[in-house]
């Protein structure tokens, strides 16, 4: 039996080597360039898996996560996020060992680039394709061009090509509106290169989500692709269609610490400060934060679809349980939650443990 006594995160290392061995299986035949977003799980443990499924370049989202995994020997590495030009001593130190990409979407931050960087870097200019979050709309060709002309003729900026997250397709409400939202993107994108091509003949087109990279088969003028969640899965790629239970590969272990019958409700310790509090709506129209794996883990008893996070504070959790399964939660007793957004959960815990009992340690917020 596994020795925790605190709000931990599981994981189930057989399953999270699948999934990695299938998204980078489905890269190959495709002959896309496998970048997976290592955000999700921040170890260089659990990127010696993806190592061993022939990755050698990922995508990151900071360049403190980028200097963490070049310094366990990564040396080709996207940061996948707006450039933070107020980073620069510390974006020319890496650019200075390792093979490094960064991100712009204006003007502004690319001219500080170009009068301050000391080692090339690769450019990608970041497409909103519909994300509505960073990057350039699509149609704004003038604001692309901008950003080419300042990039032509400098020996420290290298233009890779054009980048998106089609983030649209997590609110998608069924595989097909995935695949319509993918398929919008990808037009996007691909309109973009073929006006550019003649000039930049090598440019690529690189897409990240892991919802349609799990489910789509069309990655027309892609290069590469980016996925990220997909190591783990959760709820939210459950509800989407993206993924089966059996699919996700991490939890959330709590102890049980308190129980109101009256209410058939239980309260563990792992609140909002461990799960997060990102929900989706279930089947009885509740906001749900999570739902109940197995409620007695010693035990392996499966709780049924009437046992979920129905309410978050800080610490503490509140379980809403279905009649059959109240007696399966013991006071001083483990439950194990699965996360609705697993990355955030990850991103929350200072360490992970496997089901086999071994330790991995993440990186550390500064």
């Amino acid at each position: 039996m596994l020795k925790i006594n605190k709000p931990t995160f599981l994981i189930d290392k057989a399953i999270c080597q699948g999934n990695i061995q299938r998204m980078a299986e489905k890269a190959g035949k495709h002959k896309l360039r496998f970048r997976p977003h290592f955000k999700t799980h921040q170890s260089a443990a659990i990127g010696e898996w993806f190592r061993e499924a022939g990755v050698s370049a990922i995508t990151v989202s900071s360049v403190s996560m980028a200097a963490y995994f070049a310094r366990h020997g990564w040396d080709d590495i996207t940061i996948a996020f707006p450039v933070n030009i107020l980073e620069i001593n510390h974006i020319n130190e890496l650019a200075e060992k390792i093979t490094l990409n960064l991100l712009v979407e204006n003007v502004a931050a690319l001219t500080m680039l170009r009068k301050n960087l000391t080692h090339k870097v690769g450019i990608f200019i970041e497409i909103d394709t519909g994300y509505l979050r960073s990057g350039v709309e699509v149609n704004r060709i003038n604001q692309v061009d901008e950003l080419l002309s300042l990039m032509r003729g400098s020996r420290q900026l290298e233009f890779r090509g054009f980048l998106s997250h089609t983030g649209q397709t997590y609110s998608a409400r069924s595989i097909e509106e995935i695949m319509v939202r993918h398929a919008d993107a990808l037009m996007k994108m691909r309109s973009l290169k073929e006006h550019y091509h003649f000039n930049w003949p090598n440019l690529e087109i690189s897409l990240g989500d892991t919802p349609a990279c799990s489910v789509s088969d069309r990655f027309d003028s892609v290069d590469e692709i980016r996925p990220g969640n997909f190591v783990f899965y959760d709820l939210m790629q459950e509800q989407l269609g993206v993924c089966e239970r059996e699919d996700i590969g991490a939890k959330l272990v709590c102890p049980v610490v308190s129980r109101h019958l009256s209410r058939n409700e239980f309260i563990i310790y792992g609140g909002a400060v461990h799960l997060s509090k990102e929900f989706i709506i279930n089947q009885f129209a509740k906001r749900c934060y999570g739902v109940v794996g197995n409620c007695n883990l010693e035990n392996g008893i499966r709780a049924g679809e009437e046992t979920w996070v129905s309410g978050l504070s800080q610490e503490h959790g509140i379980i809403r349980a279905g009649f059959e399964d109240i007696r399966e939660f013991k006071i001083g007793g483990l439950t194990e939650i699965i996360p609705v957004h697993s990355c955030l959960t990850a991103d929350l815990a200072g360490y992970y443990l496997t089901t086999t009992g071994e330790r991995i340690e993440k990186m550390q917020k500064n």
